[in-house]
């Protein structure tokens, strides 16, 4: 059974780090491009990184410079590198594996506040 894992979140303070990561339970991962989008109430998710199998990577604008996408093609797992965090980027952060299909997961939390 495919199954996708998200985890990580948690509260942060403004300027803070945190670090999302997803295990995907697929035999060739490599072939997925994957991805993190977020959302907040009352609006759409919205793509914040994304990575290829050989590792070309994309982000949102509001987040280059902070915020760091990896993935490990042998462990099945994808990781975002959340630094110099923003009340802003508060939201639900769900991540995606995309290869003709989507596959979610479940979704985790991050809260930054003061």
């Amino acid at each position: 059974q495919v199954q996708l894992v998200d985890s990580g979140g948690g509260l942060a303070q403004p300027g803070g780090s945190l670090k999302l990561s997803c295990i995907f339970s697929v035999n060739i991962f490599s072939d997925y491009l994957m991805n993190w989008y977020r959302q907040t109430p009352g609006n759409e998710r919205e793509l914040v990184a994304g990575i290829t199998g050989g590792g070309t990577t994309n982000y949102a604008d509001s987040v280059k410079g902070r915020f760091t996408i990896s993935r490990d093609n042998i462990k099945r797992a994808v990781y975002l590198q959340m630094n110099n965090l923003k009340p802003e980027d508060t939201a639900v952060y769900f991540c995606n594996a995309h290869w003709g299909n989507d596959f979610w997961g479940q979704g985790t939390q991050v809260t930054v506040s003061s």
